[in-house]
């Protein structure tokens, strides 16, 4: 059946081809591979954690200098080729393949400069995490399981590449952190150090929001946009919150808008839905709920067991 339907198929689609809405490759062109992406991610974070997650046995008493080095050599080979062609794709300047290399160079040169900054805010996480969290077994437990400290670290990562204006990388990070714990933090976020995720399934960060030092996140929490009704013509502008140092958002609330201002202390309940800025040291919840809990009587349950 299917060989006597193919021209139909291939005519619609070729079809569909000619519509504006495709968007072919650039010809000659080639997107940074997804899979050396990743493993640039893991091994440097390797760097950032030894023993975890390789085979390495180092130890305070030990020098670490070749392993650190030679890991470094290999990760800085692979997203100098990545990089390159993250900038040859988007090239709009015509550039020769030597200034685009050049580029590159410059781009991994500061990149990997950042790295002791990157692993002493995410030794700040690590103790956020442990602390925050009564059923962490240990600081090890945390750096080795939890996936919360996983999406921080791709996002710390991530968030400098976007800072130097590297094209596709830093969203191919952070969408792989998003896959693999449900956690979404765009990389253009800025956050500071002690930031704490817990459980994390849901939570959504977005590119401009600023989040200050010590804050607690909880499962489902949203740091969006009010509206992203008119699209491109709002690049650029702060389209998502301000989250100052020390607030504690808990599960499926939302705070939404570029003016919207958490203020430093503040603690927000569960399920709240917050569009407007919140003074310091304030307690955000819903008036008046009302839970009504209605305990069945034996009669009814009997009725029930008769009628079925």
């Amino acid at each position: 059946m299917f060989g006597t339907n193919l021209d139909s198929i291939v005519d619609g689609i070729e079809k569909n081809y000619e519509a504006d809405e495709m968007f072919f490759t650039k010809p000659g062109r080639e997107f940074p591979s997804r899979s050396k992406v990743k493993e640039v991610l893991y091994g440097i974070r390797r760097v950032m954690f030894p023993g975890y997650f390789g085979e390495e046995m180092l130890s305070p008493s030990t020098s670490p200098r070749y392993f650190i080095g030679e890991m470094l050599i290999q990760a800085e080979r692979t997203l100098n080729q990545q990089v390159r062609l993250a900038f040859a794709y988007q090239n709009e300047e015509d550039l020769c393949d030597q200034d685009v290399a050049e580029q590159a160079d410059r781009v991994c040169s500061e990149f990997f400069s950042c790295l002791p900054e990157i692993q002493r805010l995410l030794l700040t996480d690590v103790e956020a995490l442990y602390e925050g969290d009564p059923a962490a077994g240990s600081k090890e437990e945390v750096i080795f399981a939890y996936p919360g400290l996983f999406a921080i670290y791709v996002y710390r990562v991530a968030h400098e590449l976007y800072r130097l204006k590297v094209p596709f990388i830093p969203r191919i990070m952070t969408e792989h952190a998003h896959g693999a714990t449900g956690i979404d933090i765009a990389p253009g976020a800025n956050i500071g150090a002690y930031f704490f995720i817990d459980h994390g399934t849901g939570v959504v960060i977005g590119e401009t929001t600023v989040i200050g030092d010590h804050v607690k996140l909880y499962q489902g929490v949203t740091l969006g946009a009010l509206s992203t009704r008119d699209g491109q013509k709002l690049r650029g502008t702060k389209r998502h919150p301000t989250i100052e140092d020390n607030v504690t958002i808990y599960s499926n609330a939302s705070v939404l808008g570029g003016e919207t201002v958490i203020g430093e202390g503040t603690v927000i309940a569960g399920s709240i839905f917050v569009t407007k800025s919140v003074p310091p040291h304030s307690r955000v919840s819903v008036k008046e709920q009302e839970i009504t809990i209605r305990t069945r009587t034996v009669a009814e349950e009997s009725s029930e067991i008769e009628m079925a």
